[in-house]
């Protein structure tokens, strides 16, 4: 049974974004909202007073301030596997201890890349990262979308177990000048291992007289890198109470940090704890990434939306989609609260997204017309990223506008229906003053606590992802028993494609 909150809230009626601005006057001052660098406006959703209220009360009893609280104290807010989740004191935030210990592993991870930028490993023209999920996702993310601002080396980050990722990151690598950055908290995944492994065999083949030498190892299990192979002064830990979808703020940013300057990596962690202190401290009411899962709420559990697009107008932030899919679905992609009860409706939609104008010609045609009803998020600079004819970003961005204005608006046309627009449908924007280190740890920090405030307001734990460890299983048992104990489709794909190794 829902809430008594979420009840209420489903039977409030639903607000007509055609004349919502004319209803309610004052919607700008109320639903858009800025912190930092960055603008929030959620004035073409269907939020209304009633329903702000509704969400607050709903806040209220999934004890948001007392979850914010024990996420920010260190305490075991992961209940599954008993663990804290202190990504946040990677940024200086959090329970003093914690923070301190991060600290002191991001100047060990400095005095590394100070060591590498002396020389201590020889000429270094190319970074190699491989790592998967969490562990290539977010350094992936910030070196492209900083890629402008003067990255030192040539950046390859590999995560598909594909070898054809792998020859592809390394074409055009000299190997004698390749560090390589391994990712995996335990130092075990497998498919990480495996790219490794290829990795240092190429470093061979090339001539490298000490492949091994030439290694970083990013995890929560030294001593398993140890093990493998890596010398300790070539270690750089991270603390096991920060999940790997959480982790680029750790040293799993080393590629980021060292291609992009220590300066920049301190100033995306500036940016996201500055959103960690507005989150952590501000009224419920005012509170920007709780009133974003609000909206989240409203569309998924109330009016049933299945999924929510993410468009980012801009080049730099092309990868921002995908990384939000693995952050938001895999967090909140649950079916059990915290109890172990069953989840009283819908959980987590299905993110996804694409960029720009590219977007506009492709998928939008349905945004628009189709009748599925999907909230829509836009996300866009003022400053470009580039020095061609400002022409370039102007039409970007009225593009981008214009796009949520014709969502909400609509176009009646009783003469030829195929041509009419039925509009009412919504969109949030995010407007950043540019993409700086800072801003964009500040963006990415209030997806992370908009997770969390989604995941308090459903009662679930957003911190584990038992789903992803079945398939893994599966996968392990065809390599060591092959086609046993399966269905006949399995068995006979198995055959097929494995049976001649």
């Amino acid at each position: 049974m829902p809430s008594p909150a979420l009840a209420a809230l489903s039977a409030l009626p639903q607000a007509d974004l055609k004349s919502i601005f004319t209803t309610d006057p004052d919607r700008l001052s109320k639903l858009v909202l800025t912190q930092g660098p960055i603008r929030f406006d959620w004035s073409k959703t269907h939020l209304t007073d009633d329903l702000m209220a509704g969400f607050l009360a709903l806040a209220d009893e999934q004890g948001f301030a007392r979850r914010r609280d024990a996420l920010f104290a260190g305490e075991a807010v992961n209940n599954t596997e008993g663990r804290a989740a202190e990504h946040p004191a990677e940024r200086g935030e959090g329970n003093p201890d914690s923070v301190a210990h991060a600290k002191m592993l991001h100047n060990r991870m400095r005095g590394l890349i100070d060591a590498i930028e002396a020389g201590a490993l020889g000429e270094i023209r190319h970074i190699l990262h491989i790592g998967i999920g969490g562990s290539a996702l977010g350094p992936d993310l910030i070196v492209d979308a900083l890629d402008g601002d003067g990255v030192r080396y040539d950046v390859a980050i590999v995560s598909n177990v594909d070898g054809t990722a792998l020859e592809r990151a390394i074409e055009g690598f000299d190997p004698h000048a390749t560090l390589i950055a391994i990712a995996s908290k335990t130092f075990t995944t497998s498919e990480t291992m495996l790219n490794a492994a290829s990795a240092i065999n190429w470093m061979v083949e090339g001539g490298v007289d000490d492949p091994y030498g030439r290694v970083v190892a990013l995890t929560a299990a030294p001593d398993r890198a140890m093990e493998w192979g890596v010398d300790e002064t070539r270690i750089l830990p991270f603390a096991e109470s920060v999940g790997g979808r959480y982790s680029l703020w750790s040293s799993i940013g080393f590629p980021a940090a060292l291609a992009l300057g220590w300066d920049a990596f301190e100033s995306l962690l500036e940016g996201a704890a500055e959103m960690d202190r507005h989150f952590r401290l501000s009224d419920p009411a005012q509170n920007i990434p709780l009133i974003a899962a609000f909206a989240d709420q409203y569309y998924a559990r109330v009016l049933g939306c299945q999924t929510r697009a993410v468009f980012a107008y801009d080049e730099r932030l092309a990868l921002l989609p995908s990384y939000l899919q693995q952050l938001e679905m895999e967090s909140n992609g649950k079916a059990v609260k915290l109890d172990g009860s069953p989840v009283d409706g819908p959980t987590a939609p299905i993110t996804w997204g694409g960029v720009g104008t590219d977007a506009q010609h492709a998928v939008f045609q349905l945004l628009h017309q189709g009748t599925i009803i999907t909230p829509v998020e836009f996300i866009a600079s003022i400053e470009p990223g580039h020095a061609l004819d400002p022409a370039h970003h102007r039409a970007l961005l009225v593009n981008c506008f214009a796009q949520g204005a014709a969502l909400m608006r609509g176009k009646d046309n009783a003469a030829d229906p195929a041509r009419a627009y039925p509009g009412n449908r919504p969109s949030t924007t995010i407007l950043m003053d540019d993409v700086t280190p800072h801003a964009l740890g500040a963006l990415i920090a209030f997806y992370e606590h908009r997770t969390f405030a989604n995941a308090v307001l459903m009662g679930i734990n957003p911190f584990d992802q038992f789903g992803v460890e079945l398939g893994k299983e599966i996968a392990k048992s065809i390599e060591t028993d092959g086609a046993v104990g399966f269905d006949p489709s399995t068995m006979a794909l198995i055959e097929i494609a494995l049976g001649a190794e």
